[in-house]
């Protein structure tokens, strides 16, 4: 299916498989084996995948600065081992304090911004190696190794009994299921992640997205609107457009100086680096930038497969 040849497919996650099997689903229905995924969604979760296709795959690790958002409910009175409805209770069950309109706000405020947070001890995050569940099957201590991430906006509100509602926009490799679990030991009563649904990821929402069952079955059904081309997408830092002369020295690994850029440029960030047609070309690293004279000096970090140049002005 040679619309689908590279980019990236909205894919709209169902409750059951993991983010594998919708990437081996997307495999067998577009016939291309290069396909991966930004940002994994445990089974019992839904919602917004974005599938890389073809060339598009090598951008993976720049899509996960993209900030991602998510709705869902914790269910309170206990946590878990897992933080989700699938693990045993931690304790038994604990009485719900008041969710007044005061005792949210002051959540909210607790976690945005940003701070440390622990990994969930079912997690597929490594160490020596091994993922943490495997560890925690093993009945072995799993390492409590914080990280700092970003909550840049959480919306709470009770839902019903013992049941709150969240809206969170945060930093992708933010654990939502460590979210739900902390935010229940800071009410005293505990909690855990009951449902979960991601709703965005950078600029693309799960509404514009193929159903999973629509693309491992009828393909041919796909909307277009799920497909976003490498001219369409966006990349979570500034771009600049190449002449041919200057897009045929980037392709083969040198340095380039492009004036007259929009935007501002921080020396050692990434750059986006588009043809003049609009084409994604590839990724670069700004090494000097000069805010007056509008001119900053790329240096390749990545070349998009198979790309054509050409010398002529």
């Amino acid at each position: 299916m040679s619309l689908f040849r590279h980019g990236f497919l909205l894919v709209d996650k169902p409750v059951g498989p993991t983010s594998h099997d919708v990437v081996q689903a997307a495999r067998r229905a577009i016939k291309e084996r290069r396909i991966g995924h930004t940002g994994t969604l445990d089974p019992a979760a839904t919602g917004l995948l974005l599938l890389c296709i073809g060339k598009a795959t090598r951008l993976q690790q720049y899509l996960l600065a993209w900030e991602k958002t998510y709705h869902g409910e914790i269910r309170l009175g206990w946590g878990t081992t897992t933080y989700d409805s699938e693990g045993e209770p931690l304790a038994p069950p604990r009485p719900v304090p008041d969710l007044g309109a005061s005792v949210l706000s002051d959540l909210s405020t607790r976690f945005a911004g940003e701070f440390q947070q622990l990994p969930p001890p079912y997690s597929a995050k490594k160490v020596g190696g091994r993922k943490f569940y495997e560890l925690a099957r093993a009945g072995e201590a799993v390492p409590r190794e914080p990280k700092r991430v970003h909550v840049q906006k959480i919306q709470l509100e009770s839902v019903g009994a013992e049941r709150l509602g969240f809206r969170v926009t945060c930093s992708s490799g933010t654990y939502l299921r460590s979210l739900a679990h902390d935010i229940g030991e800071a009410l005293g009563c505990g909690g855990h992640l009951a449902t979960l649904r991601r709703v965005r990821i950078g600029p693309w929402r799960v509404e514009d997205a193929v159903n999973a069952e629509v693309l491992a079955n009828r393909p041919h059904e796909i909307d277009p609107r799920a497909f976003i081309s490498l001219a369409a997408a966006v990349l979570p830092f500034p771009e600049v457009v190449l002449n041919p002369t200057a897009l045929d020295h980037f392709a083969h690994g040198q340095e380039v100086v492009v004036r007259e850029v929009e935007g501002t440029f921080v020396p050692g960030s990434p750059v986006a680096v588009r043809d003049r047609g609009g084409e994604l070309v590839g990724v670069g690293v700004a090494l000097a930038y000069l805010v007056r004279a509008r001119t900053v000096n790329v240096a390749p970090r990545m070349v998009l497969a198979e790309l054509e140049t050409t010398t002529k002005p």
